[in-house]
């Protein structure tokens, strides 16, 4: 917490919650936009990655919420209920793209070129791992585990991103229409971990 008196602590302090706060707004922004984006994208490619990315725009958008609310009280009580919904946010995204993913393997979906979608999925990877960077190191140094915890969905999101271009670069190029679903494979696994992980953290 600030310091009482003001003295450098405090100001250290108040700058981190300051940089925190814009993180998560910038965070917002972005995929509040990207929203939009997205659904103009996978209409006209009718892509199913790319409405499914639409969705886990919409989970950074809960999760950054969820975040600015606990920035606001430090309770211990309030710090558990953030990392517990923030943890919902990722088992969410594992089912979605275990559910996605498998229906685009056995449906055999083949989606148009996206131009749109290759080029806001590329420019949406480095936001994202460009902000979860930053979220990482401003939870480290309040410290605040939900910052550091939401900071990961923000990396599950880049991941997940970049599974997308990849797809939809390998479905333009080769044809491989298979390479979206098989790599959001490897991002359930990892979201799976990190919700499980999120929903067993004590707060401190």
């Amino acid at each position: 917490m600030p310091d009482p008196a003001g003295g450098p602590a405090g100001s250290a302090q108040c700058h981190l919650l300051r940089r925190a706060y814009q993180l998560e707004g910038v965070t917002l922004g972005w995929n509040a936009v990207g929203v939009a984006v997205l659904v103009v994208a996978a209409i006209e490619a009718r892509s199913v990655a790319l409405a499914g990315f639409g969705l886990d725009s919409l989970i950074e958008i809960g999760a950054s919420t969820v975040v600015i609310w606990e920035l606001s009280g430090t309770r211990r009580a309030r710090q558990r209920t953030a990392l517990r919904m923030i943890g919902v946010a990722f088992v969410a995204l594992a089912i979605y793209l275990a559910v996605q993913s498998t229906w685009v393997l056995v449906s055999g979906h083949r989606p148009h070129p996206a131009p749109l979608g290759i080029v806001w999925t590329a420019t949406t990877a480095v936001v994202m791992f460009s902000l979860a960077a930053a979220k990482s190191d401003v939870g480290r140094r309040l410290p605040n585990v939900v910052v550091a915890a939401e900071g990961r969905v923000t990396f599950v999101d880049g991941l997940l991103a970049t599974a997308v271009l990849a797809g939809l670069v390998l479905n333009a190029a080769l044809g491989w229409w298979w390479a979206d679903p098989l790599a959001g494979y490897v991002i359930l696994f990892y979201g799976l971990k990190e919700g499980i992980g999120a929903l067993h953290i004590e707060a401190t």
